[in-house]
């Protein structure tokens, strides 16, 4: 078999554990508050990320140094045969073509893979590969049925604000006008990578039960769902309860987003993901 390294970034949300047990290699995001950078996952925790933005008006993120993927890629030169890439979505970050010239200019072969997503949904894609290559999977085969995967993905975000993510150029203006003047909340899509308004309703309840009608209609397609939250435990906890009411065989999971994502989009953010057909292995 051939031996295969794992390149990703802090999006991913993989246990360092984990990762360490299983040739994972976590690239981790920056975030800036005031003069002081941070690098996520590592240098700070969500807690302590979401205590400090309260008391800070200067709050930034950015993808990681491409010194730092270039350095990490020459350490996996003479170490592996085979090395998958796979980050964030490259629609929403530049941390994708960033470690894609980073290995060119470390002359490694990768294997590239845009997960379209972040979160859940890439963790699963590398749980999943990981599995694969235990069976004899190549690398080349690896990346066709994460690819699979991707396209048997959703993903759905209420955002609690959406100024950061205007700033970044991830929604348009006129929707932040309207959210602003009409209170109206945003149920936003992942769609081929970009993040697209799906539904404009009035209340974030009812906006949550729309999210949960769509995840209904999938509920024979799938065996589990995660409900991600930045800093809104309680808010997480009630939605697992009502899918746990409606399909008491549904497996669900409630993990915490990564800092950046409650920087872009608010602290008390929501979202689900589910994957249709995803791969199961005893």
């Amino acid at each position: 078999m051939r031996s295969l390294a794992w390149v990703t970034d802090s999006t991913s949300t993989i246990d360092k554990e984990f990762a360490k047990n299983n040739h994972i290699y976590i690239v981790p995001l920056r975030l800036i508050l005031g003069q002081e950078t941070y690098r996520e996952s590592v240098d700070i925790s969500a807690e302590d990320f979401y205590e400090k933005m309260r008391h800070e008006s200067k709050v930034s993120s950015s993808q990681p140094p491409i010194g730092e993927f270039m350095e990490l890629y020459e350490s996996l030169k003479d170490k592996y045969d085979d090395v998958i890439a796979i980050h964030c979505s490259a629609e929403l970050s530049g941390t994708y073509n960033t470690s894609i010239q980073a290995a060119a200019m470390a002359n490694v072969p990768v294997i590239g893979i845009d997960s379209k997503f972040g979160a859940f949904p890439i963790r699963e894609m590398i749980k999943a590969g990981i599995e694969w290559h235990k069976r004899g999977g190549s690398a080349t085969e690896i990346k066709e049925r994460i690819e699979e995967m991707v396209r048997n993905t959703t993903f759905y975000v209420i955002p609690s604000s959406l100024s950061r993510l205007h700033n970044s150029g991830r929604v348009s203006g006129t929707q932040l006008l309207l959210s602003n003047l009409l209170r109206i909340h945003l149920l936003l899509r992942f769609d081929d990578g970009k993040v697209v308004v799906e539904h404009k309703i009035r209340t974030f309840k009812k906006a949550r039960q729309k999210m949960l009608e769509i995840l209904k209609d999938d509920f024979h397609k799938i065996k589990k769902v995660c409900i991600m939250h930045a800093n809104n435990m309680e808010e997480a906890k009630e939605i697992e309860k009502e899918l746990s009411d409606m399909n008491p065989s549904l497996k669900t999971e409630i993990m915490t987003f990564i800092p950046v994502v409650g920087y872009l989009a608010g602290e008390g953010t929501i979202a689900m993901s589910w994957i249709k057909h995803q791969p199961t292995f005893s």
